[in-house]
């Protein structure tokens, strides 16, 4: 069976933005109060960062538990890992994601400044350039039979998609709007000339949105 390529519980406003323009090391969203876009999630029983016990257990945490499914390793925009740009001055920072990252695969960081990889707990970052494609070659190679999930930001979802290279995209839509900042799309019906549909609306208030490719 071939290797997909899948964007898993990608979060985005009812207006089609998932992160705002003025990302920092304090505002790794680059929005006031990103939690408005990715609650839905951290409301599940299955949320990995979870400390206490409890949360719900309907179709919100079927897709929380579904992140990690098959997953051999991880493609994500520079932005994804950390606000630095340009050539890398601090190589003793090593990411927003801690001593032990939710990733537990090795992970593509696409920058144009390459940089020495380095692993945390069960977590390998490699800093890689190339095109699209390229970058997914070698994850594909990493993932060693297992699917490549494309962990985003934005921009870096929309090179793929440009690319013809995403064959599944789960996106949670989430009730608020945020009128500017960085958009996946103008309307999900962007997609419907590659992408099958399947629009799914949750108690908890998002509405999950299912493509796969034609």
């Amino acid at each position: 069976m071939d290797q997909l390529l899948r964007v898993m519980n990608f979060n985005v406003s009812s207006d089609g933005i998932g992160a705002g323009e003025h990302q920092s090391l304090e505002q790794p969203f680059g929005l006031d109060r990103p939690e408005r876009l990715f609650a839905w999630a951290g409301a599940t029983a299955s949320w990995p960062m979870r400390t206490d016990p409890g949360g719900s257990r309907g179709l919100d945490d079927y897709f929380t538990r579904d992140f990690a499914r098959d997953i051999g390793a991880e493609i994500m925009g520079r932005n994804k890992f950390g606000p630095q740009r340009g050539p890398w001055h601090d190589h003793e920072w090593r990411g927003w994601w801690g001593e032990e990252p939710p990733f537990h695969t090795p992970v593509f960081v696409m920058t144009h400044h390459e940089r020495p990889s380095f692993t945390l707990s069960d977590t390998t970052f490699h800093f890689v350039g190339g095109d699209p494609a390229a970058v997914l070659e070698r994850a594909r190679q990493a993932a060693q039979g297992k699917d490549v999930r494309l962990g985003g930001g934005v921009t870096t979802i929309r090179q793929f998609l440009d690319a013809g290279l995403v064959d599944t995209l789960h996106v949670a839509v989430s009730p608020v709007k945020l009128g500017s900042g960085l958009r996946l799309w103008e309307s999900p019906e962007d997609l419907l000339d590659r992408f099958h549909l399947e629009v799914v609306p949750s108690p908890s208030g998002v509405t999950h949105h299912l493509f796969w490719r034609r």
